[in-house]
This record gives structure tokens, C-alpha cells and sequence, in this order.
């Protein structure tokens, strides 16, 4: 009975991703033409003791090739305690070119990330809307690209690839490749027509849309979920309207986590957004990756105990590997462009690594940015 119901759900899981498979494959990258720039942008930046990473992010929009004067960056201090504020001052002072506003945050929901771009969106001077973390560096066609897919289709919220600046170490590369699952489920989901993800490290919207959505009203109690909750929200109001980017020179970068406890609060933030999704097809798929998941960790102990053979199993363990690498290897050839190897290692520890983080993300505390939240 119990080899039964895994086969079934192994079967469900299968098709959902080889449907995101077919769908990464439905969106054609952008190719740029030669219209000269005209989108104005207002890119926000909420940011909380990222004394370390504020520099680069700062020097990549400096190297920005795109027209100065349509150019608005408004930085949100979330109440840091170390000195974000003076490097930020300190670029500004040689950028001068570049219409610049620091701002502090007010807290006024559970989620700080929210509140800060709710912050900074009254007093923003352009329509176009980008939101990236301050974690990030941006490429320096970032926003040609992004300009020129404006003026060619008939828009109001992009979504655009985040990919990890990576060491060469195993860690690292776990993680990697976990984005890459996630990027290729984004932009599958995109060319099945159901969008449901996206990422709030290169998310792009109109003002004007934002506030006829209410902004973040509904999930603004949510610790996360800037990007996804805005996304379904416009998905349902104007499913035409929402568009997937995929260009590589669209592409953003930030970086992985270094330490173990940190990386793994941060899943379980993610995670803990999913049970607030408007997407049946979204909940649906996430109740099958976790149940795919926690079959492969109870099948462990089914063989263990004698209830299903070693051979069965392992035929089921490949099966979900080689479906996994389509999608993964699909996101890589556009992301990385370099040959992909899922290590042996990465794909036991994952199903463990999952389960765990879906179990915690429904009844645990987890920590972000030295705070606590609940669930």
C-alpha cells in the first residue's frame, strides 16, 4: 500500500514538472532592438546592516549604461545598527548625477521589506517601479533591457531572473542549485500560464498598478512575500499584463549564504509564505513537491524495515532525479551557460532538507536579519 501511494504521487509530481519543463521552454528569450531609452525608473532599495554588501551594489549602479536623468534611487534604511547609512552618504557625495533619497523605515506591519517599499512608493517620481535587495549587483544593461521589453509589449509587472554569485564549494553550490529549481519553476510556471513566483531582488512594476492593488494589503501581516503575493494579486486582476523577462543581461546577482543557521532560517522564511498563496495551482504543486519529498525520507525507512525492496526504491530515487535535472539543466543553460553535474550528495540530502523546512516553516519561530518572527 504504501510503495502504491508513492508511485502515485511520484507519477503527479513527474507530470507538474515535466509541465514546467515545456512551459520554461514556451518563453522565448528577449532579444533587444535599437529603440533609444526612454522608461523612467525608480529602483528602491530597503536595506538593514548591509555595511558589507552596500558597496557593490551601489558601484553596479554607477556602471548603469542608461541615461542618469531617468534614474531614481531611493534607499530605505530599516533601522541598521552599523554603518549602511555612511556608505550609502559617502557614494552619493561622488555620484551626484543620480537622483538619490535615503529614507528610514516605519514600522508599521510584520513584514519590514513591505513596509519600506510602502515607505518609499508615495514619494517615488516615476511610474516604473523596480524593487532589488541590497545584496545584489546589477548588470550594466540591466535597465536597457529592461526598457526596451517596455516599449515592445504591452505591460505593467515583469519578473526577471536572480541567480547566486558562488564560490566553488559544495555549500554553496547546494545552494545554487536550489535556485535554479526555483528559477526554473518561475519561469515555467510563466509559460504554462500560471504564474505564481517571482523574485523581489529583480521584480519591476507600475505605481499606478501597485496602488490600484492595494499595495501589500491583505498579506502585509506576512514576514515575507513582497514579491509573490503582489504578483498573484495582478495575475488575477490582469493575467495579460504580467510578463516574465528572460534575458541574461536582465539577470541579477546577490550571494549565497555562508553560514549554515542563516541559510536555513532563510528557506523557512520563504517557505512559511506558501500557505498565504491565491494560487490553487501553486498550493497544489507545493503540497506535491513536499509529499514527493517526504516519500523519499519515509522510503528510506520503509527499506530499512523490509517494506519495499532496495532496487524498487532506488528506480523511484532516479526517476526523481532525472526529472529534477530537465528542469534545473534547463534554468542553468540559460543562467550559467556551464555544464551541470547534480551532485550525488546535494540530490539524498535534499529530500531531508525539504521535509524539514516545510515541517518548521508551519509551526516554528525562525529569525531574519536579527529579528524574530512567527509564523
Amino acid at each position: 500500500m504504501e510503495l502504491i501511494i508513492i508511485i502515485i504521487i511520484l507519477a503527479i509530481y513527474s507530470f507538474l514538472i515535466l509541465q514546467l519543463v515545456f512551459g520554461f521552454e514556451k518563453i522565448k528569450t528577449f532579444s533587444p532592438d535599437d529603440k533609444l531609452p526612454k522608461t523612467a525608473f525608480t529602483i528602491i532599495v530597503p536595506f538593514r546592516n548591509e555595511e558589507k554588501n552596500l558597496p557593490r551594489l551601489l558601484e553596479s549602479f554607477s556602471n548603469l549604461d542608461y541615461p542618469h536623468h531617468l534614474i531614481e534611487i531611493i534607499m530605505v534604511d530599516d533601522f541598521s545598527k552599523d554603518k549602511s547609512e555612511r556608505v550609502y552618504i559617502n557614494w552619493r557625495m561622488q555620484n551626484n548625477d543620480i537622483d538619490t533619497t535615503l529614507l528610514e523605515n516605519l514600522k508599521l506591519t510584520n513584514s519590514p521589506k513591505k513596509d519600506a517599499i510602502s515607505r518609499a512608493m508615495p514619494i517615488a517620481k516615476h511610474d516604473w517601479i523596480i524593487t532589488t535587495d541590497a545584496d545584489c549587483v546589477v548588470k550594466r544593461n540591466w535597465l536597457k533591457v529592461i526598457d526596451n521589453y517596455i516599449q515592445n509589449h504591452d505591460v505593467e509587472m515583469i519578473a526577471s531572473s536572480v541567480i547566486y554569485k558562488t564560490k566553488n564549494n559544495w555549500f554553496h553550490i547546494f545552494q545554487q542549485l536550489d535556485m535554479l529549481s526555483l528559477q526554473g519553476t518561475t519561469i515555467g510556471s510563466f509559460g504554462i500560464q500560471k504564474p505564481f513566483m517571482c523574485n523581489g531582488a529583480n521584480f519591476i512594476y507600475t505605481k499606478r498598478l501597485f496602488n490600484e492593488l492595494g499595495g501589500f494589503s491583505g498579506n502585509d501581516k506576512i514576514s515575507s512575500g513582497d514579491d509573490v503575493f503582489l504578483l498573484q494579486k495582478a495575475v488575477i486582476k490582469y493575467p495579460e499584463k504580467v510578463h516574465y523577462l528572460k534575458n541574461n543581461q536582465a539577470t541579477v546577482k546577490t550571494k549565497p549564504e555562508n553560514d549554515l543557521f542563516k541559510f536555513f532560517m532563510q528557506r523557512v522564511r520563504w517557505a512559511a509564505k506558501t500557505t498565504g498563496y491565491k494560487s490553487g495551482y501553486a498550493q497544489f504543486l507545493a503540497i506535491i513537491v513536499f509529499l514527493m519529498n517526504l516519500s523519499l525520507v519515509l522510503g528510506c525507512w520503509l527499506m530499512v524495515v523490509g517494506k519495499i525492496d532496495l532496487e524498487i526504491f532506488l528506480v523511484i530515487f532516479l526517476i526523481k532525479y532525472l526529472i529534477d535535472f530537465l528542469l534545473i539543466n534547463k534554468a542553468n543553460a540559460f543562467l550559467q551557460k556551464k555544464k551541470l553535474i547534480i551532485p550525488l550528495a546535494s540530490s539524498i540530502i535534499y529530500p531531508f532538507y525539504a521535509v524539514i523546512v516545510g515541517i518548521y516553516s508551519l509551526v516554528g519561530k525562525f529569525s531574519w536579519k536579527g529579528r524574530f518572527y512567527k509564523k
